[in-house]
């Protein structure tokens, strides 16, 4: 009985650092009227695999992940999601999230056939989203087959 609540005031102590440790990861300023888009493809398009997509940034500029530039970000592109990423957390890598962390504006994706959403967040040098978030419309394709 003693060995388990030393285990569980252990594990306990462990989430309070790791939350703390997150509390403390800083998030940068977005500028004021800054906007996030797509280029191509436009909203309610129909199109082929692999397909091409290019983002568009205003108000900011875009720099490369690791990259301390004051009023930039770098792009991740959003695959059919419900809501946003935590805000205070680093944009996971999934097929969900993609990562455009070189400071990429455009990239070929392939979706299987079927209607799927886009959407594109800039995130800052630590792939946090910044504050406020900079996050385009969400945008809905149809993928042929």
């Amino acid at each position: 009985m003693r060995r388990r609540l030393l285990e569980f005031a252990l594990l306990g102590t462990g989430v309070m650092f790791a939350a703390a440790a997150q509390a403390q990861v800083p998030r940068t300023d977005s500028v004021a009227g800054a906007t996030v888009y797509f280029i191509q493809p436009q909203d309610g398009a129909t199109v082929k695999s692999p397909f091409k997509v290019v983002m568009g940034l205003s108000g900011m500029g875009v720099a490369p992940a690791g990259v301390d530039q004051p009023e930039t970000g770098h792009h991740h592109l959003l695959v059919d999601l419900d809501k946003l990423p935590e805000e205070n957390q680093p944009i996971p890598t999934d097929d969900h999230h993609r990562h455009f962390g070189k400071g990429q504006t455009e990239t070929s994706l392939t979706l299987p056939p079927g209607k799927h959403t886009l959407q594109l967040l800039l995130a800052d040098r630590n792939h946090i989203s910044h504050r406020p978030p900079v996050f385009s419309q969400k945008i809905t394709i149809d993928v042929a087959p």
